[in-house]
């Protein structure tokens, strides 16, 4: 949508400049006085713009910047508005600290690479950070294979192995296969045939599906998205970055 609205304007200038004086105006009488007055006006702003057009990049970082923190204070009320399912689902695993003062809630797909490399910034900063309460939240978008390494995760919890289960697939570099998922699991130690009956447990799909409601709720897009206290962010962010919205959320 910003993107969008960003070449309207760019491309309205653009037309501003190309037009002759008095063009934009044709349903207008020529001879009429509005008329005569807005040709002048457009002259002055075309003639304007010819001489000044660092103005119009102005424009445009105004628009995004306007635009960015629009979409900033939707995402904050949206978040507000869901933060009991965001923070407090009791199928929704947790790590770090659980009395931690600032929670972060992560969404993430085992076949996303950008989530694999966010899981590292994220385990750098609970080992820095002692007072961050992480919530894992599966999001499963890239397919059948996803949804399966997100059952068999969530089942792992049933054999006290989330969190080991979680950081192995993090860890896979290979693509993952219904059956290499099931191998990291019996080398992370679980018993593979407790977790494929776990994973048929109505409480394993209920869980993704409220993640699922959250993901529409939020309109996100693609993995991974953060929400730390109140602030909402997509794609992978560095240790500093984080450590800047931990921050912030602290002083608030």
């Amino acid at each position: 949508m910003l993107f969008r609205r960003t070449w309207l304007l760019a491309a309205l200038i653009v037309a501003m400049l190309l037009a002759r004086p008095g063009r934009m105006l044709a349903e207008e009488a020529p001879d009429s006085p509005d008329a005569s007055r807005r040709q002048e006006i457009e002259t002055i702003i075309r003639e304007y713009l010819l001489a000044h057009p660092e103005v119009i990049a102005d424009a445009i970082q105004e628009l995004e910047r306007r635009e960015q923190e629009a979409q900033r204070k939707r995402a904050t009320e949206t978040v507000r508005a869901h933060l009991t399912e965001l923070t407090q689902d009791p199928e929704s695993p947790v790590g770090g600290n659980p009395g931690g003062s600032v929670t972060i809630v992560e969404f993430f797909d085992y076949q996303c690479g950008h989530c694999k490399r966010e899981a590292i910034e994220i385990q750098k900063l609970l080992q820095s950070d002692t007072d961050i309460r992480l919530v894992y939240k599966e999001l499963p978008i890239l397919g059948p294979t996803s949804v399966f390494a997100a059952r068999a995760v969530l089942a792992g919890r049933k054999q006290g192995k989330y969190e080991t289960l979680h950081a192995a697939l993090m860890a896979t570099t290979e693509r993952l296969t219904e059956q290499l998922v099931l191998q990291v699991a019996a080398e992370a130690g679980l018993d593979i045939p407790q977790l494929e009956q776990d994973m048929e447990d109505p409480s394993v799909a209920a869980a993704l599906d409220r993640n699922f409601q959250l993901q529409r709720s939020l309109h996100i897009q693609g993995t991974p998205a953060l929400v730390v206290g109140t602030e909402f962010v997509v794609g992978a962010i560095v240790l500093n970055a984080l450590r800047e919205l931990v921050g912030r959320t602290r002083q608030k």
